[in-house]
């Protein structure tokens, strides 16, 4: 298989996790209602707080080991294992029949999209050099918004959330296929990484700790800013909204997430071929903050301004994707890339499952879904002080082309 139907594989499975992980915020008051019964708000949040928690646990788990797995057992092949872990599980959620075995489907679901996402990064990453890597890579961060904006659009033509759920049957495609094309995609994956300088040695030796922590921390605080307000906009447009159907501005306002994201991602590659990716994540910080301000603390009534508030900060959001999916790789040599990327990626969400967690509890202590995520936006600007305050060395590359992070400094 060549270079483009590889991408294509990586992208679609990619996607398919991002619909998955959107789709119970998107769903959870109708699957509350079909399992629990009639709930009060307070106990509603504490149960939406309590399934996204153990999916953000189930992805961070899924990336640590999936990468360590990557390193070893080869890309393609943890690629496709990985997609057909979490399609499986969730068209068990679709059967589920009780509320604790939604909850097990939903870790296992996290499990494998965490390890999608790592596994997709680092397979494209090694397929291309210098500004075609970034554009690639750019692009293949739009399939997770583009996941986002289709949940969206399943919740406009699927009512029903367990119909909705056999959108699992998709991954499953997906892994089959990859796995019957994996010795044909082995030579191509060779070929890319056969100049780079071997390395030895544990992810985490000392060597490596520096750019450990920088990673963690700069990808942490985007994620935990950009979960809280993804996992919870539906439910603050549902606390706003004056429209006697919110069901529509729920799903409109998703899309628009979705859309939005979908377009950041896309230029992203041109951006940080532009400005290089400290300046370009320093500018996502920013705006980030700042339009979590104005939506969530300028808006006590869902109007018609919520809407391109809503799209510029899924704009940055996305750039931030495509730009954090260049910036992490590239810190590490090929024989630890998965594994110590995968921690990059996924230890943020240990304390993004706890953050998200005390979101629920917030909702009622602080009045309000908008001032509890408020609170949350905070986070952007640690994530604006540490990349500040980053002297973003790299591993260097065997081809000679300078990185998007050594563009950025000197630039």
């Amino acid at each position: 298989m060549k270079k483009t139907g590889i991408f294509l594989l990586c992208f679609f499975s990619s996607m398919v996790g991002g619909i998955i992980m959107t789709l119970m915020s998107v769903f959870l008051p109708v699957v509350v209602g079909d399992l629990q019964g009639k709930l009060p708000p307070e106990e509603i949040n504490r149960v939406g707080a309590t399934i996204n928690s153990i999916f953000i646990f189930g992805w961070m788990f899924g990336g640590v080991f999936w990468g360590i797995v990557c390193d070893r057992l080869g890309r393609m092949r943890s690629m496709a294992f990985a997609t057909l872990w979490y399609g499986l599980f969730t068209v068990l959620t679709a059967a589920a029949p009780s509320w604790w075995t939604i909850t097990v489907c939903r870790f296992c679901s996290g499990f494998g999209v965490g390890g999608v996402l790592v596994t997709t990064t680092i397979l494209v990453s090694e397929l291309w050099t210098g500004k075609p890597r970034a554009v690639a890579l750019g692009i293949l961060s739009i399939s997770i918004p583009l996941g986002i904006f289709s949940a969206g659009l399943i919740n406009f033509l699927l009512p029903v959330w367990r119909q909705a759920f056999l959108v699992g049957s998709l991954p499953l495609a997906i892994g089959v296929i990859a796995l019957i094309s994996r010795a044909g995609s082995a030579a191509e994956v060779n070929a890319a990484a056969k100049n780079t300088p071997a390395s030895s040695g544990n992810f985490l030796s000392p060597q490596y700790r520096s750019n450990l922590w920088r990673g963690s921390v700069i990808f942490g605080t985007m994620l935990i800013g950009m979960w809280a307000i993804f996992d919870w906009l539906p439910s603050w447009v549902q606390s706003v909204s004056v429209n006697t159907d919110a069901h529509q501005d729920r799903g409109l306002s998703m899309m628009l997430m979705g859309g939005g994201g979908l377009l950041g991602g896309f230029a992203s590659g041109w951006i940080m071929h532009a400005l290089g990716v400290r300046r370009t994540m320093l500018l996502c910080f920013s705006v980030c903050f700042i339009m979590a301000s104005l939506l969530f603390k300028g808006n006590h009534a869902f109007s018609g301004i919520a809407y391109p508030e809503t799209a510029v900060l899924a704009l940055f959001f996305g750039i931030s994707q495509g730009a954090l999916s260049a910036y992490i790789p590239e810190l590490f040599p090929p024989s630890i890339r998965a594994a110590a990327t995968g921690f990059c990626f996924n230890v943020g969400r240990l304390f993004t499952a706890t953050a998200v967690f005390f979101v629920g509890a917030l909702v009622s202590a602080l009045g309000g879904y908008g001032n509890a995520i408020f609170i949350f936006s905070f986070i952007f600007i640690i994530g604006f002080a540490t990349t500040y305050y980053s002297n973003h060395g790299t591993y260097p590359r065997p081809d000679g082309i300078r990185s998007v992070h050594e563009r950025g400094q000197t630039s």
